[in-house]
């Protein structure tokens, strides 16, 4: 009997302290940073071999405290992300720089992972396109 007791006083207590940990996190989650990106697929659509590899991301935080991007990293090498480094206030708006190497011809989809502070932490952006070959040189003859 006291075993039956004893479990059941173990059960409730680990039930309550499950209970009041979720609901601290969910308090903690209503205040957190939210990052709204405008969008989150670039499409380069398809451009000539060597051109500006060059895009932005834009986003918002649309939370009640600051953000804080802790890292961003492209799925290869090809891929370069640069974010910034100082808190984005709530209400105020940023981007992250991405460069895709385009000496690399034909398709491409890559992604972006975006570690934050914020409620949806991480987040993957995607880039894609096509970038084609150069022409083909007439031979002299």
């Amino acid at each position: 009997m006291k075993k039956i007791i004893l479990s059941a006083t173990l059960l409730i207590g680990v039930m309550f302290a499950g209970n009041v940990k979720a609901q601290q996190a969910t308090a903690k989650d209503a205040d957190a940073p939210v990052i709204a990106f405008q969008k989150d697929t670039i499409d380069y659509g398809t451009i000539p071999h060597n051109a500006d590899g060059y895009r932005s991301f834009h986003f918002t935080n649309t939370g009640k405290e600051p953000l804080m991007i802790s890292e961003t990293h492209g799925s290869c090498g090809c891929t370069v992300p640069t974010a910034p480094k100082e808190p984005i206030p709530p209400g105020q708006s940023a981007e992250i720089k991405v460069h895709y190497a385009t000496d690399r011809v034909g398709q491409f989809t890559k992604t972006v992972t975006v570690t934050s502070n914020a409620q949806d932490s991480p987040k993957i952006l995607v880039i894609k396109g096509n970038v084609l070959p150069d022409a083909p040189t007439a031979s002299a003859k």
